[in-house]
């Protein structure tokens, strides 16, 4: 440790020491110079211990589809409460709460839309991961015993490859509800990465783990040349073949079932793509997979992997929020960039980049080399 480490641990803990003082925080309150910076500090603690609380109303707005109630302009409580099937009474508390939080605002004519009630009005895919939280609020509610293995999530069941000795066995019925939801959702994640990324210069691009094949038509529609490559359980792969069918793609397409961490992928792609994928599998299997995509590809290709990062400005919470879903889960685990970028070097890629994207909360792309 040097001499400035030394010194910066000395100063935190005497900081730490000063802010844990009761007398200290309420000076910083009533001392002008401090009092913006210890409310904004209060008002982050609130938010922390509520944000259970935040979350559930706004599940609650989307179960009951108060967005779209309020699309068309702003209705009275009243009207409301007979659209909604509440009492006013409730019907007022959940307007309230909503209001409070910026996913309604009162209006002349009763209540409208808030500014984020009008974004997620817009996004049926941001909503579509909402009506799915309500599994992991389950896991959590004895967040100890899951951190401790004392129980195990119901995550787990929701994705079946995530503790299976063999997910290539895996029924088409098993994995209907995962993959619908992937599809549903992967829409903005690939606009994030196709607007950052362009397709265009590629000749064949496979995609590992690459669900229904939502991606392939994203990037298809991007760029008309561009032949496609689609690897995934035998089930799942069987969901791509009919929406790629319906997109009138198939004669662009190869579709290939099995299990990407032992059976060989498909060769001739000069790029290649792992979306939401690494961050499900811990180090041992995410390196496995990672040398198995390497052997796919020849020098020189190219890998995107494209998830949510830690340590990415902009998405600084998802340690939070992956660190337990993984958990919940049975396995992964939210990675640094530098970690990924480890795994990559040790598995023979090299010429890592990360890009400029607009919504890193949402997921980073990671470009690598095959060395």
């Amino acid at each position: 440790m040097t001499f400035l480490d030394q010194w910066l641990e000395r100063w935190r803990k005497a900081r730490d020491r000063r802010v844990a003082d009761p007398r200290f925080q309420r000076f910083a309150l009533n001392n002008p110079l401090t009092r913006r910076v210890a409310r904004r500090g209060a008002r982050a603690g609130l938010d922390l211990a509520a944000g259970f609380v935040y979350s559930q109303v706004l599940v609650a707005c989307a179960q009951l589809k108060l967005f779209d109630a309020l699309r068309e302009g702003p209705l009275s409580a009243e009207a409301l409460a007979a659209r909604l099937a509440l009492s006013e009474p409730a019907t007022r508390r959940l307007l309230e709460a909503a209001a409070s939080l910026g996913l309604a605002e009162r209006r002349t004519g009763g209540y409208g839309l808030g500014l984020l009630g009008a974004a997620f009005a817009g996004n049926s895919q941001a909503l579509m991961i909402v009506a799915h939280q309500p599994l992991l609020y389950a896991d959590l509610i004895d967040p100890v015993a899951l951190l401790r293995g004392e129980k195990r999530g119901r995550l787990a069941d929701y994705w079946p490859y995530s503790d299976g000795d063999a997910p290539q066995t895996l029924s088409a019925q098993q994995v209907a509800p995962y993959s619908a939801f992937m599809a549903a959702t992967q829409p903005m994640v690939a606009q994030e990465a196709l607007d950052a990324y362009n397709m265009s210069r590629h000749r064949r691009l496979l995609d590992v783990g690459g669900g229904e094949g939502v991606f392939l038509t994203a990037a298809a529609a991007r760029a008309p040349h561009l032949q496609l490559t689609l690897f995934d359980l035998p089930a799942v792969a069987a969901r791509a073949k009919e929406r790629l069918e319906e997109a009138g793609l198939l004669s662009r397409a190869d579709i290939h079932g099995g299990d990407f961490l032992n059976d060989p992928l498909p060769e001739g792609a000069d790029i290649a793509t792992l979306i939401r994928i690494v961050h499900d599998h811990d180090d041992l299997s995410a390196l496995k997979l990672l040398r198995n995509v390497r052997k796919a590809l020849a020098p020189g290709a190219t890998l995107l992997i494209i998830e949510g990062m830690s340590g990415v400005k902009g998405a600084e919470p998802l340690d939070a929020y992956y660190g337990f879903y993984t958990l919940a889960m049975g396995r992964g685990e939210p990675r640094r960039v530098e970690a990924i970028e480890a795994l990559l070097r040790e598995a023979g890629f090299g010429d890592f980049r990360l890009l400029r994207n607009a919504l890193p909360a949402l997921a980073s792309i990671l470009v690598a080399k095959a060395a």
